[in-house]
C-alpha cells in the first residue's frame, strides 16, 4: 500500500467542499474505494481519515479486546459511533460534515496531513502550532532513545 505522505493546503467553501489531494485520492481509489472513511480524532482538534488500511485497524484494535468489555464498545462508539464515508465527487471533492469542521475548528482552509496509514484534515492555524510542538516531542523522543541505546550497549 502506498504510505499517504506530505500535507497539502486547500479551500473550503460554506457548504463544506473541499477538494482531497490528487495524491491521498489516488491511494484511496487504488485500494477500491470512491469514498473516504472519516471521524473526529480522539486526541486532536482534527479529523482522522483513511481508507481500507484504517478501517482494518480499527478492527484489529477492535478484535485484540475482549468482546462485550466496556472499553471495546467505548472505542467502538468513539470511533465509528461519529464516523462518516464521505463520497468522492466527480470534481474529487468531499463534503466535511459541520460536525467534523466544529470539531477541527475548520473554517475557510484545511491542510491535509499525511500520516502512512492515514491522513488528518486539520484547521491550518492549529496544524501549524501542533506541528511545532511535534518537532520539539520527536526531537527529545529521539535523544531518549539514543541514550537508552548507549546504556544498553
Amino acid at each position: 500500500m502506498e504510505p499517504f505522505v506530505s500535507s497539502f493546503q486547500n479551500k473550503i467553501d460554506k457548504k463544506g467542499r473541499v477538494s482531497v489531494p490528487a495524491a491521498f485520492r489516488s491511494i484511496v481509489v487504488a485500494n477500491g474505494l470512491n469514498q473516504i472513511f472519516c471521524y473526529s480524532a480522539l486526541d486532536v482538534p482534527a479529523v482522522e481519515a483513511g481508507g481500507k488500511p484504517l478501517l482494518t485497524k480499527i478492527y484489529q484494535l477492535l478484535e485484540d479486546l475482549p468482546p462485550y468489555s466496556e472499553e471495546r464498545d467505548i472505542l467502538s462508539t468513539a470511533l465509528f459511533g461519529g464516523s462518516e464515508n464521505l463520497k468522492i465527487d466527480n470534481d474529487g471533492r468531499i463534503i466535511l460534515p459541520e460536525a467534523m469542521r466544529e470539531h477541527a475548528k475548520i473554517t475557510d482552509h484545511v491542510t491535509f496531513v499525511g500520516m502512512g496509514d492515514k491522513f488528518r484534515i486539520w484547521s491550518p492555524q492549529i496544524f501549524e502550532e501542533y506541528m511545532a510542538e511535534a518537532r520539539i516531542k520527536a526531537i527529545s523522543h529521539r535523544k531518549l532513545f539514543a541514550d537508552a541505546h548507549k546504556k544498553s550497549m
